[in-house]
């Protein structure tokens, strides 16, 4: 019989190789990090290779690891294979993919316009482009693969439109559209590439405001949650490690929501 994995092992990522979008920013760059942390590879994407070459330098570098900068806007998806081929080439392999970019717009609802939602919306095109690469090469080498899509609270619940008024503008319509059909992509490929061997799972994190986010929404969304209190970037690193890794090898189709109980209410 085959050996029980200890907790350590079924949480490594020791051999693994981790093509993370977006991992020069707020939020990726602790989900790198995390990846790196637990032994993996990582191939850090930005549309500015200045970015991600400084990303690099500041993940740790576990035994056997070797990280790679990559310019990759996931809003072009016609260049997203050459992209991907290119990550293959600096890598040889990619295991783990962690679509975590991200193009926002801040218009809300009373003002966007419909060229404006649409570009938001496609945010998810590229998210499904790259799946889908994975998976394509992932068949082809007879390999599993894990693939995470970064989604919101804000794709389960509707806004809150207390924390925004008279301060700043409204949470934006386009973006609570394109984090709900994240979630719901992320069940469809599920189900699919299950039988391939590629689990796709969401993450989505709740309030994470930057520092330099107006400090009266941050009050006013505090005091709504449960815990009273925002989230920190380092909170996010335990969740995605478990979803890329053995730890969660019968979980696909499934959104996890690290939100301080917010869509508890």
């Amino acid at each position: 019989m085959t050996p029980e994995p200890t907790v350590q092992e079924l949480f490594s990522l020791r051999g693994k190789t981790a093509l993370v979008t977006g991992g020069s920013g707020h939020l990726g760059s602790a989900l790198a990090r995390a990846l790196a942390e637990a032994g993996a590879s990582v191939i850090l994407s930005s549309r500015e290779e200045s970015k991600a070459l400084l990303a690099i330098k500041q993940l740790p570098v576990g035994e056997g690891a070797e990280h790679f900068p990559l310019v990759l806007d996931h809003m072009q998806p016609e260049a997203l294979p050459a992209a991907f081929e290119r990550a293959i080439q600096l890598a040889g392999k990619v295991d783990v993919l962690l679509n975590n970019g991200h193009e926002a717009n801040g218009a809300d609802w009373t003002n966007v316009t419909a060229e404006q939602f649409t570009r938001q919306l496609a945010n998810a095109t590229g998210y499904f482009e790259l799946a889908r690469l994975v998976r394509n090469r992932a068949v082809e080498t007879s390999q599993g693969a894990s693939i995470i899509l970064l989604g919101s609270m804000y794709g389960v619940v509707g806004s809150y439109p207390d924390a925004y008024a008279d301060v700043c503008p409204a949470s934006p319509v386009a973006y609570h559209a394109l984090k709900g059909s994240i979630v719901q992509m992320t069940r469809h490929l599920a189900v699919y590439w299950a039988t391939d061997r590629v689990r796709v799972n969401c993450l989505s994190p709740g309030p994470f405001p930057r520092d330099s986010a107006p400090a009266g929404m941050v009050e006013r969304l505090m005091n709504k949650s449960p815990m009273k209190r925002m989230g920190k970037p380092h909170e996010l690193k335990g969740a995605v490690v478990f979803l890329a890794s053995e730890a969660s090898s019968y979980i696909t189709g499934q959104n996890l929501l690290v939100d301080g109980g917010w869509t508890a209410w």
